[in-house]
C-alpha cells in the first residue's frame, strides 16, 4: 500500500482505507490524531510501533455511542458522562473486557465521543478508532501534516490535509472512579 495524501477528509477511500487496515494521520475534534480501527490487532500494534507510545497509558478511542464501550458503563453514570460527550472530553472506562493488545497493561480505556460530524461519518463507516495523538512518545502533538509527516514519513499510510491545528489542544481527561465519580486528570 503506498502513502496516499487526501485533500480533505471527505473521500469514500479514506474509510475503505482505515476498514482495510490502514494506520494514518488525521484532524479530529482536537488534535492531529493517528488512527486505526480498534478491532486490527496488525494495526493497532503497528500504531504503536510508529509512535513508540508508553504502555502505560489508558488508549484513547472515539466512538459514536455508548453503545461501543468494551464494558457497560456502571449504573447510575450515564448522566455524567452524558455531559461531558460529544465534545472534546476523553473518560477513561474500566476495559477489562477491551483485549490486551490494545490496553497494553493499563485498567482502562479512554472513550472519546466527537461532535464534529466530519468525523461522526467517518466513525459511522469504520467503527471505534485508536487515536493517540500525532506525535513519537515525547513530542509535541503535530500541528499540521507537514509536522506529522516529519515525525512519520512513509511509516503510515495516509494523511488527511485538516488545515493548520494550531488553535486547538488536547482533549480534556477525566476518570471514572471505582466509587462512580468523575474527576479531571487533565
Amino acid at each position: 500500500m503506498s502513502m496516499i495524501v487526501f485533500p480533505d477528509s471527505t473521500s469514500p477511500k479514506l474509510p475503505e482505507m482505515i476498514n482495510s487496515g490502514a494506520v494514518g494521520v488525521m484532524l479530529t475534534d482536537t488534535l492531529y490524531c493517528i488512527v486505526a480501527r480498534v478491532d486490527n490487532q496488525a494495526a493497532v500494534e503497528r500504531l504503536f510501533s510508529i509512535t513508540n507510545r508508553s504502555s502505560e497509558l489508558p488508549p484513547i478511542v472515539l466512538i459514536t455511542d455508548v453503545s461501543q464501550l468494551y464494558d457497560p458503563l456502571p449504573a447510575g453514570i450515564d448522566s455524567t458522562v452524558g455531559d461531558l460527550w460529544p465534545g472534546p472530553n476523553s473518560v477513561v472506562v474500566a476495559a477489562p473486557s477491551a483485549p490486551e493488545w490494545l490496553r497494553r497493561g493499563s485498567a482502562g480505556v479512554a472513550y472519546r465521543i466527537p461532535s464534529d460530524s466530519r468525523l461522526l461519518r467517518i466513525l459511522a463507516e469504520t467503527g471505534p478508532l485508536l487515536a493517540p495523538s500525532a506525535n513519537p512518545d515525547g513530542k509535541e502533538p503535530a500541528k499540521s501534516i507537514g509536522e506529522a509527516e516529519g515525525y512519520f514519513g512513509e511509516a503510515v499510510d495516509f494523511y488527511v490535509d485538516g488545515s493548520i491545528a494550531f488553535d486547538r489542544s488536547q482533549s480534556s481527561m477525566f476518570s471514572l472512579t471505582s466509587t462512580g465519580d468523575i474527576e479531571q486528570i487533565r
